[in-house]
């Protein structure tokens, strides 16, 4: 119950600092990553970091900030967090999101959901053929761990 309360406390804190943070970071473009690894037709999304820290009371822990923007009609090709324990929130647009197993949601600005460690990723797209998507995503990892796996090719 405690692991679970201090969670609940560093998403909330994390999601304060990297929101009052989130737009001056995302105006400097340095840094960026394509986050899909693999080429596709449709547009990428791309993952900036915003924020990275090892967790001093939770040995071997990593708490990490990102904005994931979305051109129009883009889609993410389907991943893995490993490990992580995963934040998501709409901070513009609406995006259609589906885990493994589960039914396929769509969330607006100012939603959010979560992924428990080791949760399939399978459908994260931008809905808008027009219009631009942008998440904040807080990650909780294993120390080193990679933030998205994507899928093999053809997995």
């Amino acid at each position: 119950m405690t692991k679970i309360r201090l969670s609940c406390a560093l998403l909330a804190a994390g999601t304060v600092a990297t929101a009052v943070a989130c737009a001056p970071m995302a105006e400097r473009s340095t840094g960026v990553v394509p986050a899909a690894a693999a080429a596709s037709e449709t547009p990428e999304e791309t993952l900036a970091p915003l924020f990275e820290q090892a967790l001093p009371n939770i040995e071997g822990k990593t708490f990490t900030s990102a904005t994931v923007d979305f051109p129009p009609a883009s889609r993410a090709v389907p991943h893995r967090h490993g490990e992580a324990f995963v934040y998501a929130y709409v901070l513009e647009g609406t995006m259609r999101s589906q885990l493994a197993g589960e039914p396929v949601r769509t969330y607006h600005q100012g939603e959010n959901w979560v992924e428990e460690p080791g949760a399939h990723h399978v459908l994260t797209e931008n809905t808008s053929k027009t219009e631009p998507a942008k998440l904040l995503v807080i990650f909780i990892t294993n120390t080193g761990d990679e933030l998205k796996v994507p899928d093999p090719q053809g997995g």
